[in-house]
């Protein structure tokens, strides 16, 4: 069962950047399908980016053109780049690791099987 470890949150201002980083006890190349997902104070878990095997990505309209999606095979590695970052990012960020790929992975949503880090929180002041 694979174990997965988010690291890099922490503070900083609007219009900064911090790179999300997610060890995973066990290869990542072949899996169906990696996610970041993000929860706010209050707020129901939202998926904002997704990665398939074959390398596609999605994002939520909230982070297009701003996050970007990316695996490192070679260390196991799932990361997120976060640019501009407004205060609305702010949230505990987990990382996911899912066994459907195609459109259950590009939807961004929560499926079976799915398997979460423990989280990791990112707070963007004003």
């Amino acid at each position: 069962q694979v174990r997965l470890v988010e690291s890099g949150g922490g503070s900083v201002q609007a219009g900064g950047s911090l790179r999300l980083s997610c060890a995973a006890s066990e290869a990542i190349d072949r899996r169906a399908c990696m996610k970041w997902f993000r929860q706010a104070p209050g707020k129901e878990r939202e998926g904002i980016a997704t990665i398939d095997r074959d390398g596609s990505t999605s994002y939520a309209a909230s982070v297009e053109g701003r996050f970007t999606i990316s695996k490192d095979n070679a260390k196991n590695t799932l990361l997120l780049q976060m640019n501009s970052l407004k205060p609305e990012d702010t949230a505990t960020y987990y990382c996911v690791a899912g066994l459907f790929s195609g459109f259950l992975c590009r939807g961004r949503t929560q499926n079976s099987g799915d398997k979460w880090g423990q989280g990791t929180q990112v707070t963007v002041s004003s």
